[in-house]
């Protein structure tokens, strides 16, 4: 076992006595020692009843015969660090995740893992660690939570809350029924209601084979995800002794499956940042192009918030995803999962309950999948688009720019109603190294959307979006404009045109007057010079990298 490097023989005597001393037993020390990677905080939503998962695993251990030590990371919530100095430091956060993990799971060498998590970059920063330890884990997704009610309706956070910030600006709510929505919208713990970021990256981990099946959807309040989360505990003993590794788990074609169910499903667009970063960690090669050639053969089959309007309770009652698994099987390909079966074995026990919500490929909502990747002269290394949430008459579109070097003067111009229809926004200075941190734009779009602009006005960015993002909204724009990207040469007033279908995104100005602009292109001063995020925005690399650090 790799825990015995700590307690096995003479010279490790003063290691015994320090794990003594946490209580553990002689006779205990022969079993396997299993970490479990503990994110509980009543901070965020999504982790703040996790306490009881952590203790289901932890139980779920011992009953597998293996000895469970319990450690913290940090957690923060997008939601409540967008739109101010916060959100600088999200991104960032899962590398801190990773490092943190890696450090403590080899300082006292364990043969096992198992990370209890939930939301934007907790999940993709555990699954980094596992990908770069290389030894057994199992991720447990705390899950999803369920809808608010207001008036015989059903609420999500974004579209009640972030949306619903502009009709109040514009008169078309009361006070009174803002207030009513900001208290009933989040009814309790779990990750927010629609396929946001955390929900999507939950799918992503059963379908990338690192959760046991119906651990991406089951309710944050179920005894489902306890009965799971106990499971998991028992099974990460059993991966320890068979030395099922990580990345065996991790492969090319689990990653292939990952891209497969986040098309299908039209997931967040955050995925085309974590995916590749979690690929890398695991020693495997993912270009973004992947995500595109997938998409244009991957029909959209399930239709959920923000795009949509079913929530995550409805997907988990309609089978979950070893249903949307059982609609795409003969796409999927042979993949090991934790279980020990392959992912086309749990494809094949999928049932669909409900047919609208998982749809059949010859149903399907969109005849391609949910994102898209972008090239042209503005973005030559590709920006991402939900095209699953872009209404048809903004596939193709050419608009004005209007230029802002902040998500908060763009934030001002469109609150103050200086942003009409046929402009096209454009945000830059706001990528990984410009941020730096590549912030979530989901308060500009928010209130686009909620203004009612979402047919009439696209935004552009060298930031990211929230997975609560719908309407003509392409980030990820890479090189961004802090690395002498095409977005910084653009001027308010130019023509800018978006052709979806395509997958083209172009600056209508000539090339010569391209080149003179970067010619004369300066670096702008950096927004944060002290700090860890400092540090980060020296070693951080392009988004269509997956903004991995350079190692």
């Amino acid at each position: 076992m790799r825990s015995d490097r700590i307690k096995k023989g003479l010279e490790k005597a003063g290691s015994r006595a320090l794990i003594h001393a946490t209580g553990v037993t002689k006779k205990s020390l022969a079993k396997p020692f299993i970490g479990i990677v503990d994110s509980t905080t009543n901070l965020v939503p999504g982790h703040v009843d996790m306490s009881q998962l952590v203790e289901a695993v932890t139980n779920g251990i011992f009953s597998g015969g293996g000895q469970a030590f319990r450690f913290g990371v940090p957690a923060i919530c997008d939601g409540i660090a967008m739109g101010h100095l916060g959100m600088h430091y999200s991104l960032p956060s899962r590398e801190l995740i990773a490092d943190c993990i890696e450090s403590v799971a080899m300082a006292h060498a364990f043969d096992g893992i198992v990370m209890v998590t939930a939301c934007d970059k907790i999940t993709p920063g555990m699954l980094m660690a596992a990908g770069r330890l290389d030894i057994p884990c199992i991720i447990v997704t705390a899950g999803p939570m369920m809808a608010g009610h207001y008036k015989n309706r059903r609420l999500s956070l974004v579209r009640d809350t972030f949306e619903a910030l502009a009709k109040r600006k514009l008169g078309k709510i009361s006070q009174q029924e803002m207030d009513c929505l900001e208290m009933e919208a989040c009814p309790g713990a779990g990750s927010c209601q629609g396929l946001y970021t955390a929900n999507t990256m939950s799918c992503l981990t059963e379908a990338l084979g690192m959760s046991l099946p119906g651990c991406g959807t089951a309710l944050a309040v179920s005894a489902k995800k306890k009965r799971i989360a106990f499971e998991s505990g028992e099974k990460i003993v059993d991966l320890s002794k068979d030395k099922a590794d990580a990345r065996k788990i991790l492969t090319p074609n689990a990653f292939h499956n990952a891209i497969l169910v986040d098309i299908a499903m039209g997931g967040s667009t955050n995925t085309v940042l974590h995916l590749p970063a979690i690929a890398h960690a695991a020693g495997v090669d993912l270009p973004i192009e992947l995500f595109d050639e997938i998409a244009r053969r991957a029909p959209h089959i399930t239709s959920i918030r923000p795009g949509g309007e079913h929530f995550m309770e409805d997907l988990d009652y309609a089978g979950g995803i070893p249903a949307v698994l059982s609609v795409l099987k003969n796409k999927l390909e042979s993949a090991i999962t934790v279980t020990g079966r392959n992912i086309k074995e749990i494809a094949g026990q999928g049932v669909v309950i409900d047919s609208d919500v998982i749809r059949p490929l010859n149903k399907a909502y969109h005849k391609e999948g949910g994102l898209a990747i972008l090239k042209g002269n503005l973005a030559p290394k590709g920006a991402v688009v939900k095209q699953s949430a872009v209404s048809k008459k903004m596939l193709k579109y050419k608009g004005t720019a209007r230029v802002f070097n902040s998500e908060e003067s763009a934030m001002k111009a469109i609150m103050t109603k200086k942003i009409k229809a046929g402009d096209i926004v454009v945000i830059r200075y706001e990528g990984p190294k410009g941020g730096p941190g590549m912030r979530e734009m989901l308060s500009p779009t928010a209130a686009i959307a909620g203004m009612g602009l979402s047919d009439s006005v696209a935004l552009i960015t060298d930031g990211r979006f929230s997975g609560g993002t719908r309407g003509p909204c392409i980030g990820h724009i890479s090189p961004e404009a802090a690395a002498g990207g095409p977005i910084a040469a653009v001027k308010n007033g130019d023509i800018v045109e978006i052709d979806i279908p395509n997958r083209k995104l172009d600056l209508k100005i000539s090339e010569k007057e391209f080149k003179n602009r970067m010619l004369n292109w300066q670096p702008v001063k950096p927004k944060i010079t002290t700090g860890w995020l400092a540090r980060y925005a020296k070693l951080v690399t392009s988004a269509n990298t997956g903004a991995i650090l350079k190692s």
